[in-house]
């Protein structure tokens, strides 16, 4: 059985008459690197504030590692790291001594501590900078520093808002390349972005809110199909020799609903994937199957179509 490490039941918050958060029903599991998604004003930052116990919800309930934010926030902090947009650090201060002061605040071990600076330091690409200052280091570094905070406490949870934000296309492979070491360390990730095409390499699952309503929450995949024609599936298929006998006889496959020929391909609407079924019924009638593949869905379609219907 799964182990949940977020779960809201009907999570609401109000202010002053306004909803930024509607009757939330939010579940994910431990191990899951999720998606959090949604224009400016949709709630999601509402969301995370009353996730990390930073505002009381007017009604309803959220656990975070099986405790209330709210009334246990020293336990939940304990498990759970944050990475803000517009990460803070003592700029006076070193990498090393940013850290020594997070490892100190957690009541790490001091034998262990300076040991584990160093490794982590030299994991996310600072080794050689680690006793600078930090208002000497770009944006990108300080990000890394920040997964150095979070990978530090060894949190079960981790919440990135927006990790990326003004950060070169060199810097961005990398932190995204640590972030996704995060999840292979067991860490449940929480990612918040703008930048979709992101979240889909690293997220198999997102939720999308708008204008306080979670209005969709699923795998990509699933969430892909819903967002198309009826949940319908699209296989193109390059073949040779597609001649009308192809065709009827693709047409006569059980769950095939259209097959058309666009430029040199066939396309192939179907209720479900189908591919096993079309290659043997392609090869079957005579022609020569070169190659076969199925629509890989785009989180971008995905999340306007479900923000427009919101």
């Amino acid at each position: 059985m799964e182990q949940l490490i977020v779960e809201t039941t009907d999570l609401t918050k109000q202010y002053n008459g306004f909803t930024a958060v509607n009757g939330l029903n939010l579940r994910i599991a431990e191990g899951e690197m999720f998606g959090f998604l949604g224009a400016n004003g949709a709630g999601k930052t509402t969301t995370l504030l009353m996730l990390l116990g930073l505002t009381e919800p007017t009604s309803g309930t959220v656990r975070v590692c099986g405790k209330d934010p709210a009334r246990d926030p020293l336990a939940v902090k304990s498990q759970v790291g944050y990475l803000p947009e517009r990460v803070g650090f003592y700029e006076e201060l070193t990498a090393r001594e940013n850290l020594r002061f997070t490892g100190n605040l957690n009541h790490m071990p001091r034998v262990e501590l300076e040991d584990r600076i160093d490794s982590i330091l030299g994991t996310v690409g600072l080794g050689r900078v680690k006793d600078h200052t930090v208002n000497t280091f770009s944006r990108g570094m300080k990000q890394r520093l920040g997964i150095a905070d979070i990978w530090l406490k060894e949190p079960r949870l981790a919440f990135l808002d927006e990790p990326t934000t003004g950060i070169d296309p060199d810097g961005i492979d990398a932190i995204l390349t640590l972030i996704s070491d995060m999840g292979k360390r067991g860490i449940t990730v929480i990612f918040c972005s703008h930048v979709l095409p992101q979240v889909q390499k690293l997220c198999s699952r997102v939720g999308i809110m708008s204008k306080g309503n979670l209005v969709a929450d699923g795998p990509i995949e699933r969430l892909g199909r819903d967002a198309s024609s009826a949940g319908r599936y699209r296989i193109e298929a390059e073949v040779e020799g597609a001649g009308p006998a192809v065709i009827a006889a693709l047409r006569k496959v059980k769950g095939v609903q259209e097959v058309d020929t666009v430029d040199s391909m066939l396309v192939v609407t179907a209720e479900s994937d189908l591919r096993g079924q079309l290659s043997r019924t392609i090869v079957d009638s005579g022609a020569i199957l070169l190659g076969m593949k199925i629509e890989e869905y785009d989180l971008e379609k995905i999340y306007k179509r479900f923000s427009k219907e919101a």
